[in-house]
């Protein structure tokens, strides 16, 4: 049952994510194993969006460790942990609250003995600059624990590179790279445990640097940046974006696209007048940049399918079924035609 409790929102959330992105990339999923203990490494631009895209565009059931201020609220607890969310404590939630992390470890241990699989955001917080930033070696943690605790256990470690053309604006594409299987075992040794550490964790930053957009975080970074951006460049064409920085090699400035569907939006907020006044009343008391996306789709997800099924039970009230069945596929159309279509240029 809770397998199709999981997948039922697996796809739910695909079709939503299918009409919020312009174009969603996905490359080396050929390097997923099907069966076995595996470790998703992702980086972690975009608040907790993030997941939501690498999760609807992976073959199988997943498992997450995700920050415990998002568990404060009875309910959501309890409805995350239907998902397979588990909380991970941080120093900032408190020290007291670090002692509940080896549950949590364990419970990891058992999920790697049972074949399944973890993902796991090893940067330890989101921010959508365009860079690998260190990772923590919480990750070792576990991966190491659990294969002290059984000696006969093998962990798949997957960097997976994620690079949004634009965070925080609508639509936006997105490259999703799954990278080379790194096999833990091969990295663990017990009897020089710090060396493996950072031989572990410098092997999976050295694939997240290739698998997204990577600019070195110096005193170049902001320069390059702008470049970039006024070159209007496809962010999501991973590769060819970091050849271009590693050879310095930045294309002269394009002028900026211009998007001829803007009337189509504006006839698409005219139609969903009430979820686009939620969104705008909801957006004011975002706090970070990197949960826009994540409040803007989770809202969108809720309120437009639930404002549009409304307007049609009132369409067909007044027209019957076949005017209101029109208005319906014609409403969520507009919404496709105008998300895959639209122009975007890069953000500044």
């Amino acid at each position: 049952m809770k397998t199709i409790w999981y997948n039922l929102w697996k796809v739910f959330l695909k079709i939503n994510l299918h009409f919020y992105s312009k174009k969603i990339k996905v490359s080396g999923r050929k390097n997923i194993p099907k069966k076995g203990a595996v470790l998703f490494m992702v980086n972690h631009p975009n608040g907790l969006i993030d997941p939501l895209m690498v999760t609807t565009h992976l073959p199988r059931i997943n498992h997450y460790l995700v920050r415990a201020a998002v568990f404060k609220k009875p309910w959501v607890k309890k409805l995350l942990g239907t998902l397979n969310l588990m909380p991970i404590y941080r120093i900032r939630d408190g020290a007291s609250q670090l002692g509940k992390n080896q549950e949590i470890f364990e419970n990891c241990f058992d999920i790697f003995k049972k074949g399944e699989t973890l993902m796991i955001f090893p940067e330890g917080s989101h921010n959508r600059k365009r860079t690998i930033r260190p990772l923590s070696k919480g990750f070792t943690r576990i991966v190491f624990g659990a294969l002290e605790k059984y000696n006969d256990l093998k962990i798949t470690i997957i960097p997976v590179g994620l690079t949004y053309q634009n965070t925080s604006q609508y639509p936006s594409k997105v490259a999703i790279n799954y990278g080379t299987p790194i096999l833990a075992n091969n990295f663990y040794n017990p009897e020089k445990l710090n060396i493996s550490i950072v031989q572990l964790k410098n092997e999976v930053s050295f694939q997240l640097k290739k698998l997204s957009v990577h600019i070195p975080d110096d005193e170049n970074y902001d320069t390059i940046l702008n470049k970039l951006n006024k070159a209007n460049v496809d962010f999501t064409n991973v590769d060819l974006v970091n050849t271009i920085i590693r050879e310095a090699n930045i294309v002269e400035q394009k002028s900026k696209v211009k998007n001829y569907l803007k009337p189509l939006l504006f006839l698409i907020i005219i139609n969903s007048i009430f979820p686009y006044l939620i969104w705008k009343i909801a957006s004011k008391k975002i706090d970070e940049i990197e949960f826009i996306d994540t409040f803007r789709f989770g809202l969108s997800a809720v309120t437009f399918p639930l404002f549009y099924g409304i307007q049609t039970l009132i369409f067909k009230a007044f027209f019957g079924w076949k005017i209101a069945g029109c208005y319906l596929l014609a409403s969520l159309f507009l919404v496709l035609i105008y998300t895959k279509n639209s122009s975007t240029n890069t953000e500044a």
